[in-house]
């Protein structure tokens, strides 16, 4: 009770001292999406902290129905941030979504993370994950798209494009990158290095730390900003925290950006390639200076299991139908289940750029940024650890390049599913390694999978693609 009110007089001096007006409070729905509603900062008391307040579950994307609708928001006072887009001074409070009762709900997304560090923790393997997100976006300065029964495009634009070098832009004034040229030039070919900045110092003062950020390898704005290693929960928190304020401040500057995984084509898609290791105490669980790549055989049996159960992490971690636009030979996406070190074509990636001890992970390739953190995170998490208790061999490394290999090579190695659905069937094969602790339920797994398909998965089956009418409307 007394950490509570303290916690409660900490909330009220951030608002005095902030003069705060308004209290916004958020959660995550089961696809990943922050939702939210706001009050005055006079509602503020000590039994919306402790019993929560009542929402409408049945309106939440892959929550409830109608006649079960009562759900129960439960701020975490310790996320408190100012937010810095709104016009009056707001606070915003990230919540846990519970039953009736308090109870946590099995479909929260954050109960998840939750369960999984306690998992974590029980299993005697180690205390605490850690996970470094390196999350790719695109800027565009304009996107229009509409699907009716007689239209169906997309359109979208951006001033660096390679496409419009020829274009009219009164005056055009060059400097477009290449298609699969957008790494690290300086400006004027990046126009968005001032855009980057702010977002990271917008970041930074609401408690997200970063450690670089640069322009990425795609044309039309591509861009890339790495947070610091963090907690699971904590750090799917604050990949929340970093997709709002890029949105947000891209909109500020007249643009829009996008964390879909493949916008553009013939160029890179966008990726989240997962740092992760283990540590209990001070120690890091990962590093033996014996091992190949400096790897201790508990990191190579959490490999094993992360290999494993790719096909079936992928309909978490890359869930989208659009993801697999990315997943693709000849873009940089790993698509090959092997792991090496150094190796940025295989799906396991062992960071070789120090030999510092602290510093040995893993680093998993195809997550992307359409992926629910809480799920995605937890999920990785349990593969890992089925892969240690299980003792499973990831094999030997692949110490080549995979995207050059020949067709009998390539035949010999296993792949990623080649659709959300291919994913979605190996996560129906292949999910009791999730519940294990009851981390995941097979309620959750079961709604994912059913969303998936109904939501995504068959609307984009069943809809004419534009492609098709120049292949097939001569026929």
């Amino acid at each position: 009770m007394a950490d509570h009110l303290a916690k409660l007089k900490n909330i009220r001096d951030l608002i005095q001292r902030n003069n705060i007006k308004i209290i916004d409070f958020r959660f995550i729905d089961l696809p990943g999406t922050w939702q939210h509603f706001s009050v005055t900062d006079e509602e503020i008391g000590e039994s919306l902290f402790k019993e929560g307040t009542g929402f409408d579950g049945s309106s939440i994307r892959g929550f409830k129905q109608i006649h079960e609708s009562d759900m129960v928001l439960l701020p975490d006072v310790d996320t408190a941030f100012v937010d810095p887009f709104c016009k009056h001074p707001t606070l915003a409070v990230i919540c846990d979504v519970c039953e009736p009762g308090l109870r946590p709900y099995g479909r929260s997304p954050r109960t998840v993370a939750k369960r999984a560090e306690e998992y974590l923790v029980s299993s005697g393997i180690a205390d605490r994950a850690y996970f470094g997100p390196e999350i790719e976006f695109f800027v565009f300065d304009d996107v229009r798209y509409n699907q009716d029964s007689s239209c169906g495009f997309y359109y979208i634009d951006s001033v660096e494009a390679a496409w419009n070098t020829g274009s009219n832009e009164g005056p055009n004034l060059g400097h477009k990158a290449r298609k699969k040229e957008g790494y690290f030039p300086v400006p004027p070919t990046d126009t968005l290095q001032d855009f980057r900045s702010e977002v990271v110092l917008k970041l930074i003062d609401i408690g997200v730390q970063t450690e670089m950020h640069h322009h990425e390898v795609a044309t039309a704005g591509q861009c890339e900003i790495d947070i610091r290693f963090d907690t699971l929960q904590a750090m799917a928190d604050k990949v929340m925290k970093y997709k709002y304020v890029v949105k947000n401040t891209a909109r500020q500057h007249g643009k829009v950006a996008t964390f879909m995984p493949k916008p553009v084509f013939e160029d890179n898609g966008t990726g989240m390639h997962v740092h992760q290791s283990l540590w209990k105490g001070d120690s890091p669980l990962f590093y033996d200076k014996n091992g190949y790549a400096s790897l201790s055989e508990l990191a190579r049996y959490y490999i094993g299991g992360i290999l494993k159960h790719a096909p079936a992490l992928l309909a978490l971690c890359a869930p989208t139908t659009n993801s697999y636009k990315r997943l693709v030979p000849g873009y940089e996406a790993p698509v090959n289940l092997v792991y090496s070190a150094r190796n940025r074509s295989a799906i396991v990636r062992i960071p070789a750029v120090s030999d510092n001890p602290q510093a040995r992970r893993l680093e998993f390739r195809a997550p992307d940024p359409s992926a629910n953190p809480y799920l995605a995170f937890a999920a990785m998490v349990m593969a890992g650890l089925d892969g240690i208790k299980n003792r499973i061999d990831p094999g030997d490394p692949a110490d080549e390049n995979l995207f050059a290999l020949s067709a009998e090579r390539q035949g010999q190695i296993a792949s990623v599913p080649a659709s959300l659905e291919g994913s979605l069937a190996a996560l129906q094969e292949d999910h009791e390694f999730l519940l294990q602790g009851e981390v995941f339920t097979k309620d959750l797994v079961d709604a994912w999978v059913g969303y998936k398909l109904e939501r995504e998965a068959d609307p984009v089956r069943l809809r004419p693609h534009p492609h098709e009418f120049y292949l097939y409307f001569d026929v």
